[in-house]
């Protein structure tokens, strides 16, 4: 494979926009840009998670989305180019069956708290959920396709769930919220 930067300070952003995979120029605050941004912002998260100890088959899965998330932005990046593969979804479908398997049933709000890999899970599945809403505002100004939106919904759903499991290493659990109403409740 080529080299495909030569550098990195061209000064061509500096009058506020930004060149597209296409080679067409937008606003750097222009829907696609925003999705973008959201989608980098998220895998860059996911390699401060990939600092913390992880169990090793979380580690690989890990990896696997930021190549993942790396196709999807790449995906933005080109109006009507298709990067993101729908077994990338089915991919996260699985950990999400698998890694489910192995906690209790949730039976009250957890906060996002914990151990420093579970914390930083929910930071990571906050900016999914961002980077969703994103990619769903950009699909509303025109066509997009409806893979990189079940991609980030569902990595959302396994961050919350990887949080989970990462408060179980070395005996620990999750952080229940203290909700009042369900302590007047238990009192009556």
């Amino acid at each position: 494979m080529g080299k495909r930067l030569t550098q990195i300070a061209t000064r061509t952003g500096d009058d506020g926009t930004t060149g597209l995979g296409d080679n067409t120029r937008v606003s750097k605050d222009h829907l696609r840009v925003h999705a973008m941004g959201d989608v980098d912002e998220l895998n860059s998260h996911i390699g401060l998670l990939l600092c913390e100890q992880l169990p090793a088959d979380a580690r690989e899965l890990l990896i696997d989305v930021q190549h993942q998330l790396f196709n999807l932005g790449g995906e933005l990046s080109i109006p009507g180019f298709e990067l993101l593969q729908a077994d990338a979804v089915a991919a996260l479908d699985a950990a999400l069956a698998h890694h489910n398997a192995q906690l209790p049933k949730l039976e009250e709000f957890i906060l996002p708290a914990g151990n420093r890999a579970a914390a930083q899970a929910h930071v990571c599945r906050t900016v999914a959920r961002r980077a969703e809403r994103a990619v769903v505002a950009l699909g509303a100004q025109g066509p997009l396709r409806e893979t990189p939106r079940q991609y980030l919904n569902r990595l959302s759903d396994l961050m919350f769930v990887l949080a989970r499991v990462f408060n179980r290493m070395n005996g620990g659990d999750d952080v229940y919220w203290k909700s009042e109403r369900l302590k007047r409740a238990a009192e009556e």
